[in-house]
């Protein structure tokens, strides 16, 4: 099973309202207006997952998105494609739609930010809380 794990941290700002896109970002900031924005300081971007986990995005595999914060626990399906670029510093975006561009991970999301557990994003308002984020290769 190909498996990446992402760990990062929430922040103020977060409100994770967005309809269609969902992302986890390296940056160190979150400005209000990045409302598709899960947590921040994630310890991976798109560059630095491995060539194997990005081979199998690009054959258009299925890509479980699961997000952990303390017993809480979200899942989301989305897919891979050829068309995917998958060549991004800090940012990796996953979208309902089927839009790409270097910060897309994933397309034909089942939930977009605004569908996450509202739980789970309440606790990721505060700086302290930290989310691990599980992407499992499902085909």
């Amino acid at each position: 099973m190909l498996k990446e794990i992402i760990r990062c941290r929430g922040h103020e700002n977060v409100r994770a309202t967005h309809k269609s896109t969902l992302e986890f970002t390296k940056e160190d900031y979150l400005t209000p207006k990045g409302d598709c924005i899960l947590c921040i300081e994630a310890d991976k971007g798109i560059n630095d997952l491995s060539e194997e986990f990005k081979a199998a995005l690009k054959e258009g595999k299925r890509l479980l998105i699961r997000i952990k914060v303390g017993e809480l626990v979200d899942e989301v399906l989305a897919c891979g494609s050829p068309e995917l670029i998958l060549n991004h510093e800090y940012s990796m975006v996953i979208r309902k739609s089927t839009y790409v561009d270097g910060r897309t991970l994933a397309i034909k999301a089942n939930k977009a930010a605004k569908d996450i557990d509202r739980r789970i994003v309440e606790l990721l308002k505060n700086p302290e809380t930290m989310a691990e984020i599980e992407l499992i290769i499902l085909d």
